[in-house]
């Protein structure tokens, strides 16, 4: 694929929507790669202005704190044992575990579950069905959903920035570099008791 056709698909304006549907998606189903597409389009960002950096990462956030509403929306409504795959051992683990976490700071948890998948849908759903307040909820996780936006968003841009080549190698490059973070983030957060 040349640099031109590459950039060219990338930087149509439906790359932005793809890219924001990824991440909302990202919020149910860890296998989708939200991440992902947000480095890949900093990452263009930054080598051709197409999308611009900063529509990457407004987009990027939106949908990350929608997907994160949702979540929570859905244990608010629901609860957390309903449907049967909440009932699983595995995901029963998961919840208790979020809810001893949300008891010892709320802000904290929200911050740093926004970087770890899995982490990520049990706290959400765990906050929504403990019934934190919703505007505090909201305020948290916009912070976060732009806190996380930025990252990866300057991940790809960072790629990009440094490593001559243009975006054929900009994008594989800091897509790379953003499972290697997400690897060593989930890593580093099961070793600290996660």
């Amino acid at each position: 694929m040349s640099t031109d056709l590459l950039a060219e698909s990338l930087a149509d304006p439906w790359s932005l929507a793809l890219m924001s549907l990824l991440v909302i998606g990202d919020a149910f189903f860890v296998v989708i790669p939200g991440e992902i597409a947000v480095t890949a389009l900093g990452a263009l960002a930054a080598t051709t202005g197409t999308p611009p950096l900063w529509a990457v990462i407004v987009c990027a956030a939106v949908a990350a704190a929608l997907g994160d509403g949702c979540c929570y929306l859905i244990g608010r409504l629901v609860g957390t044992e309903r449907w049967r795959w909440m009932r699983t051992p595995r995901v029963q683990q998961a919840l208790r575990w979020a809810g001893r976490r949300l008891d010892g700071g709320t802000a904290a948890v929200l911050f740093t579950a926004r970087f770890v998948p899995f982490a990520r849908l049990a706290i959400n759903l765990v906050a929504g069905a403990s019934r934190i307040h919703p505007p505090r909820y909201l305020a948290l996780v916009c912070v976060a959903a732009t806190g996380w936006a930025l990252y990866q968003a300057a991940v790809g841009a960072v790629v990009a920035a440094v490593i001559p080549g243009g975006p054929l190698v900009a994008v594989p490059v800091s897509i790379a570099l953003a499972i290697g973070f997400g690897a060593l983030i989930d890593l580093c957060f099961r070793r600290t008791g996660g």
